[in-house]
């Protein structure tokens, strides 16, 4: 049970790529198709500010995580003192009933271990190292077993360790996943949180095996439960509609709970004091730091507890970093990674961390200024505005107490809006269930950061919960501009995107698997029929996940309505780029969309949930919209409806035919055409398309940089043309799987041009599509009536009959 973990920095500054769309980034857990949710919520968080705070046994010292290390608060003096400090993240502490050692979860930024420190020599053993996920240790009451999570068995299951004999044995082997073990002092049970279909709260008797689910409901994402000292009570934080409350339970009275408080509305990881009376957790202020918080167990108001000094235990150093766009004379926006000496990160005092699955980091976002402390010593910083600045790295050392003024000048490898590009990220959620409440405002930092000029956050369920409806209305009217947008789920029907709207569509949610309205005959015209009532625009997103959808799997991958809305004439956006999804294979659907008339206009959007900490950046997938310079709304969605566009993931194109630029018409037989390819990361490929088709490619660029590409074309009678790049080494800025670029079709005579055979193989496949989908639906709806569905597919299918035919 006892591996070497790798040192955090190797992992920081050299992360492998990832495949064709993001899935995980710590070993697969069984039954989980992604872990964007599974990291999000689970895994542990690094914080400036107290998290998962527990009290020693004689109720003196608070132990705590705080910027990656653990930390001893003495209640009595306000002193918090370090006692862990090396390159890896170190949380979730858990004291054993003697109270001279801590067990804590070490994370390397790749898998997770269990560490066991001695207090009076610091010696530190790892005594759970899997090569799966390890998670949430809790001692016996008698301290002879420590209880913990392991995926080692396939999903995460809770085991328990004899800590004499080194052996382990599995506790709980349901489906689904379960954590935070919290052994009574019995001896004989045991609380854990259990997430598969539902997410419950559950007491599990060690003897008999017998199981009593205490609180229960869909998706609980930060819920953590605590048993009481005496093993009376459970005290848990459980979301309602818009925020969370620290609740209490008696184990006597299973079918009943008491508020305690719902605090500032996202209290974490409550745990007890000793003797019973306080409950501690955790929850970030209006800046994003985490405070140690206590309330009675009678209820009453909410102490702050704060720490007054910070005892590093080793010298410390400050730096003060200054990032500019070159030849500018003010500080500029910036995306930071800093590592110290031993490759551990480090933020600054003031702000939400956020973890790049991709790559591999931990950054913060400057205002174009920020001091960062640091163990003093060698030091590394990367830093890159938006993905048009190719990375630029500054290493050097600091002595102890020393102030280093420090200047990084980025050198964009094309500025967009000079040329009249003007970029967006139209899929995000800016909270979704993660460790921080954040407001619209928190966004301008990060959009500017991240040089992106438009933004739609969308409003979307958590299950059965509506996130941030109170913000819907809300907009921010300069630069850079955000109005929220609204993403739609019919469950396997499709997911849709709503901008531009002014109202809401109701329901949020149908389809199987929902509750209330999970048979509902409803289809997702009445979504697109809402939205152009509206003068908005809507579209299907991340619509596909895998490398072809035209086979025998992909055909089952592809949303249900997708192929019936495109044919039928619906569609105004596809997400052709998104982070969780797969550009390639999503390109081949929109391909034949295309072909067969439909001039669908690509988009793009993150997906990324603002709230977490393990999220990648918002913009680092984008649209560009040629808007001839205009940064206001109106002329910005003319321009994403008629296809003067471009998706990105990290590569600059722009591209002309016969001078029509994307969205545009060119006529003749045979044409001229110019492409600019411009990118911070390398590409390996770029490719001109008709029709689908390729019928030029190049190598690209082995390296930041740009290079102009220049030739001719016969065109067939109808059609259209387009540009792409792809291929490569992810690396920063860029976030997504691989560089990925693509161009909106410029028409062949006319726009929705048709090839004959193009359009005829084109409806053909799209037929296969529709007969798989078809057959999921009845799957999906046995024995109940769905003619207004039926009567679509019914359509959809008599068109691409006379198309093919």
């Amino acid at each position: 049970m006892h591996r070497p973990i790798t040192a955090l920095a190797a992992l920081l500054l050299y992360a492998q790529p990832l495949a064709a769309q993001w899935t995980n980034r710590y070993p697969k857990v069984d039954g989980y198709r992604h872990h964007v949710y599974l990291e999000g919520y689970e895994l542990p968080t690094l914080t400036v500010g107290p998290i998962d705070p527990v009290p020693s046994p004689d109720g003196r010292v608070v132990a705590f995580s705080s910027r990656g290390w653990i930390w001893l608060l003495h209640l009595e003096t306000g002193v918090a003192s370090r006692i862990t400090s090396g390159g890896a993240l170190d949380t979730r502490p858990a004291w054993a009933p003697s109270g001279d050692r801590i067990a804590f979860v070490r994370d390397d930024g790749a898998e997770t271990a269990i560490v066991l420190i001695d207090l009076a020599s610091k010696n530190e053993t790892t005594v759970v190292n899997t090569p799966a996920i390890d998670l949430d240790p809790a001692f016996s009451g008698d301290g002879q077993f420590l209880y913990y999570a392991t995926a080692i068995a396939g999903d995460i299951d809770v085991w328990r360790l004899d800590l004499s004999a080194d052996t382990a044995s599995r506790v709980t082997a349901q489906s689904g996943i379960e954590l935070r073990p919290q052994p009574h002092p019995d001896g004989g049970r045991l609380v854990f949180l259990a997430k598969s279909g539902a997410n419950d709260i559950r007491l599990l008797d060690l003897t008999t095996g017998d199981q009593t689910v205490l609180e229960t409901e869909r998706i609980t994402s930060m819920t953590r439960p605590a048993l009481s000292p005496d093993g009376n009570l459970v005290a848990y934080n459980w979301p309602t509609q818009e925020r969370y409350e620290l609740r209490l339970h008696a184990l006597s009275e299973p079918s009943t709970s008491v508020l305690l408080t719902a605090s500032d509305g996202l209290p974490l990881t409550p745990a007890w004091s000793p003797d019973g009376h306080w409950i501690y957790f955790s929850e970030a202020n209006e800046h994003e730091v985490m405070e140690l918080k206590r309330i009675s167990r009678s209820g009453g108001p909410v102490e702050v507890i704060p720490v007054l000094r910070w005892e590093w235990g080793a010298p410390t150093a400050t730096l003060r970093i200054t990032t500019r766009l070159d030849g500018a004379m003010v500080p500029s926006p910036a995306r930071l990674s800093v590592v110290d000496v031993r490759g551990h990160p480090a933020v600054p005092h003031q702000t939400q961390s956020r973890f790049d699955g991709q790559n591999g980091r931990v950054f913060f976002y400057s205002a174009g200024v920020v001091e960062v402390t640091i163990p003093a010593g060698d030091f590394r910083i990367s830093a890159v505005q938006g993905i048009t600045t190719p990375e630029v790295f500054l290493t050097g050392s600091v002595g102890p107490g020393e102030v280093r003024e420090l200047s990084i000048a980025l050198q964009p490898v094309w500025d967009p809006r000079a040329d009249g590009w003007i970029s967006g990220d139209h899929h995000f959620h800016l909270n979704y269930g993660g460790q921080y409440r954040l407001s619209p405002d928190d966004l301008q930092l990060m959009l500017e950061a991240e040089a992106v000029d438009m933004a739609t956050p969308l409003l979307a369920n958590l299950h059965n919960r509506f996130e941030d409806q109170h913000l819907w209305g809300w907009e921010r009217t300069t630069p850079p501009l955000i109005q929220f947008g609204q993403e739609v789920r019919s469950h396997f029907l499709g997911h849709l995107k709503l901008l531009n709207i002014g109202e809401l569509f109701w329901p949020w949610i149908w389809g199987p698997g929902y509750q209330v309205y999970g048979r509902d005959d409803r289809t997702n015209a009445e979504v697109f029929e809402h939205t152009r009532r509206q003068g908005g625009l809507a579209g299907y997103v991340h619509p596909f996940s895998g490398g072809d959808p035209f086979t025998d799997e992909g055909m089952r991958r592809v949303p249900v309505e997708l192929v019936v809305d495109g044919v039928l004439g619906d569609i105004d956006l596809l997400e052709v780029a998104c982070l969780w999804s797969d550009e390639r294979g999503t390109s081949e659907l929109w391909y034949r969309l295309l072909n067969i008339g439909m001039p669908v206009a690509p988009s793009a959007g993150t997906d990324v949930m603002n709230n977490f900490y393990r999220t990648m950046a918002v913009g680092t997938t984008r649209v560009y919209a040629h808007t001839g310079g205009a940064v206001n709304w109106p002329a910005y969605w003319s321009a994403l409806r008629d296809g003067r566009s471009f998706v990105t993931t990290g590569p600059l194109l722009n591209f002309r035919v016969a001078g029509a630029r994307p969205g545009g018409v060119v006529n003749g037989s045979s044409v001229e055409w110019e492409l600019d390819l411009r990118s911070a990361i390398p590409v390996e490929r770029v490719e001109l398309l008709v029709n689908g088709s390729v019928v030029w490619s190049e190598r690209g660029l082995e390296g930041a940089g740009n290079r102009q590409y220049r030739g001719s074309l016969r065109l067939p009678a109808g059609g259209w043309i387009a540009a792409r790049a792809h291929g490569g080494e992810t690396r920063w800025p860029a976030m997504d799987s691989y560089p990925f670029a693509h161009t909106s079709p410029v028409w062949i005579g006319s726009v929705g041009s048709t090839d004959a055979g193009s359009r005829r193989r084109a409806a053909a496949e799209l037929l296969a599509v529709l007969d798989v989908a078809e057959s999921r639906l009845h799957e999906e709806y046995a024995g109940v009536a769905i003619p207004n569905l039926q009567a679509r597919f019914d359509e959809a299918r008599e068109r691409l009959e006379q198309w093919r035919d």
